[in-house]
């Protein structure tokens, strides 16, 4: 569904406006999983609600690369997205998830968010041995 509205910045925090009735086209529930698409970018986000308004957020990475900026009007398209959202464990982390199963059963029950969070961490490490590091410490919080 293609709309247009305001882009909303309260200090650092930036999101898309969503009108209630654009959110409830979605036939997606009260925060439904959506893809959009603004300033000819892409991704998959959820539409939130925050406060007295429901927002898609805008990260600073999403803002860099379409140039949009608080408090302007764009043209956006949110669709439902209904594909899973799946995070994968890169190979390190995999092994040894595999290699603790109380570990890889709490991996299997998280949300895509924490899963990413914990892959991020792991893939910003410059040092082998910080990542190793990040790796014992996401299986220690998955298993404590």
């Amino acid at each position: 569904m293609k709309f247009t509205t305001s882009i909303l910045q309260s200090g650092n925090n930036t999101g898309i406006i969503v009108p209630p009735a654009v959110r409830d086209a979605l036939n997606g529930g009260k925060n439904p999983l959506v893809v959009v698409t603004l300033a000819g970018h892409t991704w998959r986000s959820k539409v939130a609600t925050m406060g007295e308004y429901l927002l898609v957020g805008v990260s600073a990475e999403i803002r860099g690369i379409t140039g949009v900026r608080g408090n302007e009007t764009h043209e956006v398209e949110l669709t439902l997205d209904d594909q899973p959202r799946l995070v994968e464990a890169p190979g390190d982390l995999q092994a040894a998830l595999d290699a603790d199963p109380v570990a890889l059963a709490a991996w299997n029950k998280l949300a895509p968010s924490h899963k990413k969070a914990h892959v991020t961490a792991i893939e910003g490490a410059k040092a082998p041995e910080t990542r190793l590091r990040r790796v014992q410490k996401a299986i220690e919080m998955l298993t404590t």
